[in-house]
């Protein structure tokens, strides 16, 4: 993901909030005025930003997926579209980003994607498989011995290693960001090196 260097807007620091809490204490066990509290405003006061709870996970996860497509469709646009060692490497580290510094949309993911409208779990689902495809048509040039439907799976089981951050324990049990980064890339291009040998 990008680095910002700018401020977040309040939009955004109730979103950060939403998904911290949500992840903790699940969805229905996080009322408006604790994710308002979190913030520093009323719970009634979120309604000036989000109609409800409702709106504030469908934006987290449709948002989440959507940004997921986004930074790899730019990644691979900077090696004009030449998908390449490099561009892999490149997509690892975005999807690495996103697993240690997003961990609780990861959580929220994995246990609420079923309470979002049928069209926002759609589009969900939609900009998720685009993503995969991406990841695909890389992972096949890098590997071209790889069928499709393995590549699919080879892309999906990296996923799955990627996304158990939540699982590694508390952030200051890691042995710290960059090299618990170098240690998900390595193993991500492992699990690519295996598929394809």
């Amino acid at each position: 993901m990008a680095t910002r260097t700018d401020a977040p807007t309040r939009r955004e620091q109730i979103l950060k909030e939403a998904a911290r809490l949500f992840a903790e204490r699940g969805f229905h066990g996080v009322g408006v005025d604790e994710i308002g509290a979190a913030v520093g405003i009323s719970g009634p006061g979120l309604y000036r930003h989000f109609p409800g709870k409702d709106a504030m996970l469908a934006e987290l996860l449709v948002g989440i997926s959507g940004q997921l497509l986004t930074g790899a469709k730019g990644r691979l646009a900077e090696a004009d579209g030449n998908p390449s060692e490099r561009v892999l490497d490149s997509l690892i580290e975005g999807h690495i980003d996103f697993a240690l510094d997003d961990r609780p949309l990861i959580t929220l993911h994995d246990r609420e994607l079923d309470r979002l409208r049928d069209s926002d779990r759609k589009l969900v689902r939609q900009l998720q498989r685009q993503y995969v495809e991406l990841w695909v048509e890389v992972v096949r040039a890098v590997y071209p011995s790889l069928s499709e439907p393995t590549a699919r799976s080879a892309v999906h089981s990296v996923f799955g290693l990627l996304n158990s951050t939540p699982h590694l324990g508390r952030p200051g049990s890691l042995p710290g960001r960059a090299a618990t980064a170098a240690l998900l890339h390595r193993m991500a291009r492992g699990a690519f090196e295996a598929a394809g040998a």
